[in-house]
């Protein structure tokens, strides 16, 4: 039978230094320190980020938000998806190649495989040799180490909605929730899925990011090229040789790039949709550039107008600099500085006025008319509160109820208001009144 698809050839990336690897290494270690970090600060008596779900309540910090406040989330939203539009037309897949959590759980996974079965031809050798006792205990050991990340990974995450101290005393004790386990395994087999087996195939077959990020690229965004008019025509030589004798460029064809690159393109071939953007390719290929005694940069960051018309740095940077960057970065601070803004100038409680529907106005005794309200107070701080209301609005309006109130941490309560006013001042109609609570 003909097959109408390639099969998947897998991947194995060679390990590289440099820069920009140092860079990526940055990032893991800062995103990983969050991640696994956050859930483990307290914040007076609680943890200090908790997304708890049952309560409907999300702590962070000092701040604690309710269902009310889900503009917030939505404001949130607005600024990732306007911040990976800036980064994209700035430097093209800097999300991808740094920060991104398959990016850095793919790191995370290849050094651990690096550490149990070597570099990439040890690798390539080890796959193609038959079973034998040191593969299998290479390899059993590599995908236990595998399992140990991914699962804590899987427990950090449940870690962020259930308290996880609480989580870890429910672990020792084998106590966790039905729906604690699952998510634990659910998460981590994700981890241990994506970034152990699927890896460039997420970025390249399932990441809708790959598919449209093209629509934000322009010839100024700063992406990994390849100096084609510097490295042609390729091809190998001795390091004493001069590549002008022989009518070469700088390029020696040692395929170096292709071997480090984690989704097993040839940047040589200019930009392609899989490239993630990572500068693992530049690192090397800068390697051989010293070992050669060439100048730096064959595969570098720039912009296809400054490979092209050989632009210095400040010009490239002054291009990168364009309409299109300054105003997504005008859109993004603006919505920033409101949501800031928000959240300074948020109140400390809400309520909620509901007219009781099961009462209509009546005369009570002193001839008087009075209506009844109910108010839902939230208490949106975490330190009991107490209130006092008032009514205004009406000539002679007054509360027949109690003027005070308290309202526990974090908690809401209904209060059955009863507002009364003398019998000669009521006029027929509805009649706006106003409820002030202190």
């Amino acid at each position: 039978m003909v097959s109408l698809y390639e099969a998947h050839k897998k991947i194995y990336p060679r390990s590289v230094s440099g820069l920009f690897s140092n860079w990526r290494w940055a990032m893991v270690w800062l995103t990983q320190l969050v991640f696994y970090g956050l859930p483990w600060l307290d914040w007076g008596q609680r943890q200090a980020v908790l997304f708890d779900l049952g309560a409907r309540r999300f702590y962070i910090f000092n701040l604690v938000l309710y269902p009310q406040d889900f503009i917030y989330l939505t404001g949130l939203l607005v600024i990732s998806a306007l911040s990976l539009f800036l980064f994209t037309a700035v430097a093209g897949r800097l999300w991808c190649g740094y920060a991104c959590p398959q990016t850095v759980y793919t790191e995370i996974f290849l050094w651990i495989e690096k550490k149990f079965e070597g570099d990439r031809s040890a690798r390539m050798r080890r796959d193609a040799a038959s079973m034998s006792v040191d593969k299998f205990l290479r390899k059993g050991g590599k995908h236990l180490a595998w399992l140990a990340v991914a699962f804590w990974t899987g427990f950090t995450f449940v870690g962020y909605f259930t308290p996880i101290t609480e989580l870890g005393r429910e672990l020792l004790a084998l106590q966790m929730t039905s729906w604690e386990v699952f998510w634990t395994f659910f998460y981590g087999f994700a981890t241990y899925g994506n970034a152990g087996f699927m890896r460039e195939q997420v970025c390249k077959h399932m990441c809708p990011y790959a598919r449209f990020q093209s629509a934000m690229f322009d010839h100024d965004t700063l992406i990994v090229t390849y100096d084609e008019a510097r490295g042609e025509p390729r091809g190998a030589r001795s390091r004493k040789a001069d590549p002008a004798t022989l009518n070469l460029g700088a390029c020696v064809d040692c395929t170096l790039c292709v071997q480090v690159c984690p989704t097993g393109i040839d940047i040589r071939n200019g930009l392609q949709y899989e490239c993630i953007g990572c500068g693992a390719c530049a690192d090397v290929c800068d390697t051989v550039m010293d070992k050669m005694g060439y100048a730096r940069g064959l595969v570098k960051y720039s912009t296809q107008n400054a490979v092209k018309q050989h632009w210095s740095r400040p010009e490239i940077l002054r291009h990168v600099l364009r309409p299109r960057v300054l105003l997504y970065t005008g859109i993004l601070l603006a919505i920033v500085i409101a949501m800031a803004v928000s959240l300074v100038l948020r109140s400390p409680f809400k309520v909620d006025v509901v007219r009781d529907r099961g009462t209509l106005a009546r005369i009570v005794s002193g001839g008087k008319i009075e209506n009844v309200f109910r108010l839902q107070v939230m208490n949106a701080t975490e330190a009991k509160q107490d209130y006092r209301i008032s009514v205004t609005g009406l000539d002679g309006v007054v509360l027949a109820s109690d003027e005070q109130f308290s309202v526990a941490a974090t908690e809401s309560r209904w209060i059955a208001v009863r507002v009364q006013l003398p019998y000669e001042g009521a006029q027929p109609g509805s009649h706006p009144i106003r409820f002030d609570i202190t």
